[in-house]
């Protein structure tokens, strides 16, 4: 999911324009490689290879996503950039702002993006009124996942509130299972501290944290509330913890060792690839107390200003084929996210993405629609880090004090503006 947790790889995939007799040749960073992930990525390739193209794999040294960016940049700068690269939020604007990628107005208008994509999706997009970047899906992030059969055999009710996520917790730790599912990395603990804070804050004081960077929220006596609640949360994952995989983690959900887990609806790929059916083998409800908001997550593809003719043409080619309602339907089934366009037959999707949508839809409306902050959609890579740092270094430090934390919180944030 995030470039600082799973490896990338970079991809070659050849495609054409019918009857072009010529095949371009598209390179394209992704990050796609776990279980439910990788099936979801299969669904391009096979799409394209279908009509008679290839993709090639391989794998950038050295680990995480930090060394593929660094490769990625070296590449721009030398003039040599992919055709596309899995990027997304505030990182499209400052790509795009450098001048490194292309304009793709002309498809966008061939395929009515702007009439079958909400705003809130095309703005992010879009670089002074040209589409520079392809949305793919839509992700909820405040999504709990729940093993309903270790519920029932502690007589817990499935929490709607922090207060009920707590005393359910409790009967669940008390007959030895993992009350929440949790992997120990940055971005994990920031997805956990989002839905806490989105709980506490309320949608509006949320966007002013955490999109505006308003000082007196982020310092704030509901930000010490944030902290205080996201602490109590940490008594209720175990000590093998630190340093687990997020779908690690779902599957300890998924095989009963864990009763819940808060995660973005990718996790939903997992239980799907382990046979198991949404409303009866597990449930999925909005995370305590966001009923009625939503945490976007938006993956993206941005595309690179290109000098080979052809390579330009597979570069509209796939352009089109990632928004086309056949990849929308096919690949969002596998991946556990819901489709970019609201002009999509959901007839195929499970109760989990009706929901999706549905909240998607009315959250839109109800200015309850918030970026997420652990997957780079609220603000810049810059202000992101330093929120991870801070959130990160409190959840693991049981002396922590969320006073201390909500001050150090608005002063990270500001050093990093």
């Amino acid at each position: 999911m995030k470039f600082h947790n799973t490896l990338l790889a970079l991809s070659f995939l050849s495609i054409s324009f019918i009857p072009s007799t010529r095949a371009g040749e598209v390179e394209v960073l992704h990050w796609w490689t776990s279980g439910g992930e990788a099936k979801s990525i299969a669904v391009l390739t096979e799409m394209l290879e279908q009509q008679g193209h290839s993709w090639k794999d391989f794998a950038v040294a050295g680990g995480g996503g930090e060394s593929a960016m660094t490769v990625l940049k070296t590449r721009a700068v030398s003039g040599n950039p992919p055709s596309a690269a899995q990027i997304k939020g505030h990182d499209i604007q400052e790509w795009a702002g450098l001048g490194f990628l292309t304009s793709l107005n002309d498809v966008a208008k061939q395929g009515g993006w702007d009439e079958v994509v909400p705003p809130m999706v095309t703005n992010v997009m879009k670089w002074n009124g040209q589409y520079v970047a392809v949305p793919v899906n839509v992700h909820r992030v405040n999504w709990l996942w729940v093993n309903p059969a270790i519920l029932a055999k502690v007589d817990a009710k499935v929490p709607t509130t922090l207060d009920e996520f707590f005393v359910a917790g409790d009967k669940i730790k008390a007959a030895g299972y993992v009350p929440l599912a949790h992997g120990g990395q940055p971005w994990q603990d920031a997805t956990v501290f989002e839905t806490v804070a989105l709980s506490v804050l309320g949608s509006q004081d949320y966007v002013k944290a955490f999109v505006e960077l308003d000082m007196a929220v982020l310092a704030g006596d509901k930000m010490v509330d944030v902290f205080s609640q996201f602490k109590k949360v940490h008594d209720y994952i175990d000590v093998n913890s630190p340093g687990r995989d997020w779908n690690v983690a779902t599957s300890m959900v998924i095989n009963g060792e864990a009763a819940m887990q808060i995660m973005g609806d990718w996790a939903k790929g997992e239980f799907t690839a382990a046979g198991k059916v949404a409303g009866k083998d597990y449930l999925c409800v909005a995370t305590p107390g966001t009923a009625d908001q939503f945490i976007h997550n938006v993956d993206s593809f941005v595309f690179f200003e290109l000098t080979d003719a052809d390579n330009k043409q597979a570069q509209k080619a796939l352009a089109a084929t990632i928004i086309d309602p056949k990849f929308q339907e096919v690949f969002n089934l596998n991946k556990g996210s819901i489709p970019v366009r609201t002009d999509m037959n959901m007839s195929k999707f499970d109760q989990c993405a009706l929901d999706s949508m549905a909240a998607f839809k009315a959250t839109a409306k109800s200015n309850n629609l918030v970026p997420s902050i652990a997957h780079g959609m609220s603000t810049t890579s810059y202000a992101q880090g330093a929120i991870f740092d801070v959130v990160t270094s409190f959840f693991n430090d049981p002396k922590a004090d969320p006073k201390q934390a909500a001050q150090k919180l608005a002063k990270a944030v500001k050093a990093a503006m």
